[in-house]
């Protein structure tokens, strides 16, 4: 039996995916092979040592101490696009939300409730709240992954001139892309022409903070961005003082700070870009199946520090093992499976950066000494049987 811990409240359609017959899930479960996560902070959470692998339901894994599980040996899962529908309409949303004044109107109807004449009021009034249409207007998408590309294809959809950047795009994913889009290599030669910003990318030392005063002066004075993806993508402070001055139309973003709530132009939304059951149900489906593939064969797949390695099962047993990515290591592997009399059946390994996943696949049973001389090599992490 795999014991699985769940940190959040999990949707019941991904953890039933975990069979009775071979899983134990809940909040309360000890010793646990694996953990499901949604929001959960886990940087001062003790990792116990049956710890095998954590899915996190949902593309950013800022909650999970990644480096710590590495050297653990604990591998992270994440969903990326399981959410991406979700996040995708609530961006076509805020696009509209910055233009019409939409939020802005409503609170207005609702001063003038008691009015004698309310449709003259309204008629009267209405001119405050004008905006303009995103028809024909050019918004420019920043990373174009699951969400990115989705947003850019509904965009085009809707009339809009769309120019996408990403250092990362692969041939795969571009062409999922609809023709219309136009791939720039240089933000420099994006910013001056959106009259709409969108950016999904994740926070990285590089991209932290790429809505700032420097990037804000190559825009339009009449830009509207869209920040659905990270907090830190932007500098509040800048973005408050380029309203201020009128070097930017309108902010909408899903995460609160003190600085950018209840400020002109700005639009604060609670974290929901994610929260619809369709999303819900998907993250956690798309992480229990990580998970039972991991644990049951071993498999790595949307792993965020582990390779991606998976290999059809052969022979009697598979020795999984996490292991340094240096010279000689897979050699000094099978050599010691070898030495102790096991046949290997099949092989595969693969590497990320400076870490590396070897799946064993053996014509016997592996006996504990096996295990014991293999996690007896110099810079192997974690050696698991199947």
């Amino acid at each position: 039996m795999f014991n699985i811990k769940t940190l959040n409240k999990i949707s019941e359609v991904g953890l039933s995916k975990f069979k009775a017959d071979k899983y134990i899930y809940g909040d309360d479960v000890q010793n646990p092979d694996a953990i499901m996560v949604r929001s959960a902070a886990m940087h001062d959470m003790e990792m116990p040592e049956s710890l095998l692998a954590i899915a996190r339901a949902g593309a950013g894994v800022n909650n999970i101490p990644v480096q710590d599980c590495t050297e653990k040996g604990i591998t992270v899962f994440n969903t990326p696009g399981a959410n991406a529908n979700a996040v995708k309409e609530l961006v076509i949303c805020g696009m509209l939300l910055s233009s019409r004044k939409i939020v802005r109107g409503i609170e207005w109807c609702k001063t003038i409730k008691n009015e004698e004449n309310v449709a003259k009021t309204v008629e009267k009034g209405k001119s405050a709240f004008s905006g303009p249409e995103i028809n024909g207007k050019t918004l420019a998408v920043i990373g174009l992954g699951a969400i990115g590309r989705l947003v850019a294809n509904a965009a085009i959809d809707l009339g809009m001139d769309v120019v996408g950047y990403d250092p990362f795009l692969t041939e795969t994913a571009a062409e999922s892309l609809k023709k219309e889009v136009v791939v720039k290599n240089n933000l420099d030669d994006v910013f001056p022409v959106a009259d709409y910003i969108t950016v999904h990318v994740p926070l990285t030392p590089d991209t932290k903070e790429m809505i700032c005063a420097k990037n804000i002066e190559k825009m339009k004075d009449t830009v509207r961005v869209i920040n659905f993806a990270r907090g830190d993508l932007a500098n509040n402070f800048d973005i408050v003082n380029a309203l201020e001055d009128g070097k930017m139309a309108a902010y909408v973003t899903d995460f609160a700070a003190p600085e950018i709530i209840d400020v002109d132009g700005i639009l604060v939304l609670p974290h929901i870009g994610a929260s619809t059951p369709e999303s819900e149900e998907n993250c956690a489906s798309m992480g229990a199946l990580e998970l039972i593939d991991f644990l049951e064969n071993g498999n790595i797949r949307n792993s965020v520090n582990m390779p991606a390695v998976s290999m059809p099962k052969s022979g009697v047993a598979r020795i999984t093992v996490i292991h340094k990515n240096q010279p000689n290591m897979i050699a000094t592997i099978t050599d010691t499976i070898s030495r102790d009399g096991i046949n290997i059946d099949s092989f595969t390994d693969k590497n990320r950066g400076e870490i590396a996943y070897s799946i064993i696949d053996v014509d016997s049973a592996v006996s504990e000494r096996v295990v014991n001389d293999i996690s007896n090599i110099d810079g192997v992490t974690r050696v698991r049987v199947i």
